[in-house]
């Protein structure tokens, strides 16, 4: 009696500027060809800027991830595409941060404890004390990274030192209230993303929710998006929204504006942790 094996699962996400005819086929037929088998597909051909996206989730007996990504070169080379090639039973390892709101802290890590996100969370950084206990119930190192401006400078390098030191893939400002550098956003491109709230009208500074329910807002939404040297203005991976009216306090808004930035800052980690997301310039791409 033999014992059924299940084959490993990979993620070939591709780009290609021109769109071209062909490229569906292309990649199928490699896949084929290497005895592989298509899990999930999915595409976007954007006919205004004629460029085409795909991701392809695939199993199959592949023995040598880095001589199939070789191997593909010479398709992805004949339609012009960029494209990247993950193992995905792989986690992403992912660096927590966070400063005295420990809502979304607390949501990423229950999360990753139940198996929901792809993720595996080496350790979390602050530049406060007071979630220590939590992140230590976790069984997570935690490192306390103090921040003024006269030691900025220490403290972003003590940060990417740790990135290099625990192999982060990904590092997730779980409402971390510190503005980066504009050098330290370049280190990180493509590898941070933040959340922050959305009001309609916006407002910023201090206590928003307090100045949106001075305003009679109605609608209370937040967004998750990669970290940029400009301010809260890197390109978004996923929004959301909650509807209030004069019924609501404001302390009853900040309840229900802490569940959204949960909610849209999980699914960003989830997208990013599965290679859902391809970067297009000041935008993304998520193929679910």
């Amino acid at each position: 009696m033999t014992t059924a094996t299940t084959d490993p699962t990979y993620v070939l996400t591709v780009t290609s500027r021109p769109d071209t005819v062909g490229i569906v086929h292309a990649v199928s037929g490699f896949l084929v060809e290497h005895g592989c088998t298509i899990v999930e597909s999915s595409q976007f051909g954007d006919t205004l800027d004629d460029a085409f996206f795909m991701r392809v989730q695939f199993s199959g007996p592949v023995r040598d991830l880095d001589r199939l990504r070789e191997e593909f070169t010479w398709v992805a080379g004949r339609f012009g595409m960029s494209f990247e090639l993950h193992d995905a039973a792989r986690p992403t390892r992912t660096l927590l941060m966070v400063s005295r709101f420990g809502h979304c802290l607390n949501d990423l890590l229950f999360r990753a404890r139940l198996g929901a996100l792809n993720v595996e969370i080496p350790a979390v950084v602050s530049n406060h004390e007071d979630f220590r206990t939590l992140v230590e119930g976790y069984g997570i190192p935690f490192h306390h990274v103090p921040v003024t401006r006269e030691t900025k400078p220490e403290a972003e390098g003590r940060l990417l030192e740790l990135v290099g030191e625990l192999d982060v893939d990904l590092v997730v400002l779980a409402r971390y209230m510190q503005v980066l550098s504009d050098d330290l956003c370049r280190a990180l491109d493509g590898r941070a993303i933040n959340i922050h709230h959305s009001f309609l009208p916006s407002f910023k500074g201090a206590k928003p929710y307090h100045q949106a329910h001075a305003r009679g807002v109605k609608l209370i939404g937040a967004t998750a998006h990669y970290v940029t040297a400009d301010l809260d203005e890197g390109p978004i991976i996923e929004q959301d929204v909650a509807r209030v009216d004069h019924w609501a306090s404001p302390d009853r808004m900040v309840a229900i504006g802490r569940d959204v930035e949960t909610q849209v800052l999980a699914r960003a980690v989830e997208w990013h942790a599965e290679h859902r997301i391809i970067r297009d310039g000041h935008r993304t791409i998520v193929l679910r």
